[in-house]
């Protein structure tokens, strides 16, 4: 009777492991996984580090479009039967470990198992709701605004479990790129956040939980104000309770 039972899947054993279509990959700082416009044959998960996914215009300018943690897959564009080619180019900003799962892979493992399946279905919707969700941050939100949510989620503040206070490395024009500003008003906007002690930015940037309350709170100063705002002592001793 138990040499009946069929062996479970487990897709996070699965995706911790080397097989048959799929090896683990160390990927050094600033090396990339693939590049825009080459052939998409591969999907990657994340395992540990941060990368980002970047796109270059036609002009040559370079955007970040993404930052990418543990838990993430990248190059999705593989499975795909409209595209060919990868669309955006994956690098790692640390050191990252990731499991390269070859394309036909994928689509097996997708069809056979539905735990993957609806692991990986999830992962794309929780995508599609953070890129809408950045679509209108970018519309209707005020560059300093978007600049403390990038730090937040860097920091994992609103994820599951303790925060990561100390994010991976980044420099100020990555961080112009992703919101749409100057590495010059980036530097202002960091300032400010250090003095109000949002943030600890010597060489790595520490965030503290007061910036998420200051931005839950509506509590940024505005954004082309000089000075940071006084704060307020009653708010401030209610956000420490």
């Amino acid at each position: 009777m138990d040499r009946m039972k069929q062996v479970v899947f487990d897709p996070y054993k699965y995706l911790a492991s080397p097989g048959v279509g799929r090896r683990l990959v160390r990927v050094k700082a600033k090396h990339i996984f693939f590049s825009q416009g080459n052939p998409a044959d591969a999907v990657f998960y994340i395992h540990s580090g941060r990368a980002k996914l970047t796109v270059v215009s036609n002009r040559g300018k370079e955007a970040t479009v993404t930052l990418l943690a543990t838990g993430d897959f990248v190059g999705e564009e593989s499975i795909s039967a409209t595209c060919h080619f990868h669309t955006a180019t994956a690098s790692a900003i640390t050191v990252c470990v990731v499991l390269k799962i070859d394309s036909a892979e994928m689509l097996r493992v997708m069809h056979a198992e539905h735990e993957f399946s609806d692991l990986f279905l999830k992962f794309m919707v929780t995508r599609s709701i953070r890129i809408q969700a950045d679509l209108v941050d970018q519309l209707f939100n005020s560059s300093e605004r978007r600049l403390a949510r990038i730090l937040l989620l860097m920091a994992e503040y609103g994820q599951p479990g303790e925060p990561t206070a100390l994010i991976a490395p980044i420099t100020q024009e990555m961080l112009a790129e992703m919101i749409g500003t100057t590495r010059s008003r980036v530097s202002f906007f960091m300032n400010r956040f250090r003095r109000l002690g949002y943030i600890q930015y010597k060489g790595r940037i520490r965030v503290h939980k007061s910036l998420l309350n200051a931005v839950l709170r509506d509590q940024l100063p505005e954004e082309d104000s000089s000075r940071p705002a006084l704060p307020d002592p009653e708010r401030a001793r209610s956000s420490l309770a």
